[in-house]
């Protein structure tokens, strides 16, 4: 499939009130050009530059740089395989909309997320 098939395809599903993320960016097939050439919402950020933070500083700094050109690009950010309080708070500075990993929840089957959501809508209501 061409980039334009593909950039049709994603118009629609944006049409529906989809958000577009590109998954693993800076690894394998995401390449920059995609961030020009492809109507997204969302670039998630690898594990692999998440998971040393904030001590090394490379990473730091590739967080830091993708970021930055996500906000002038007006797409947001999400940050996978956040597993320690540092690693929150140095993306939370770095201003990363969404963070996710097992610091915040481990996977759980569906039948156990009901059971969460509907704790949280009593403690709600």
């Amino acid at each position: 499939m061409g980039i334009e098939r593909s950039v049709e395809i994603l118009k629609a599903i944006r049409a529906l009130g989809i958000k577009v993320a590109i998954d693993d960016f800076g690894t394998g097939y995401s390449s920059l050009s995609y961030l020009r050439q492809l109507p997204i919402d969302q670039i998630k950020l690898d594990r692999s530059f998440i998971q040393h933070l904030p001590e090394h500083k490379s990473d730091a700094a590739i967080v830091i740089a993708i970021t930055q050109m996500a906000k002038t690009l007006n797409l947001e950010v999400v940050a996978e395989g956040v597993e320690t309080e540092e690693q929150a708070k140095f993306l939370t500075e770095s201003k990363c909309n969404y963070l996710q990993g097992y610091y915040f929840a481990k996977p759980v089957s569906i039948e156990d997320l009901k059971v969460i959501l509907d704790r949280l809508y009593f403690i709600n209501t």
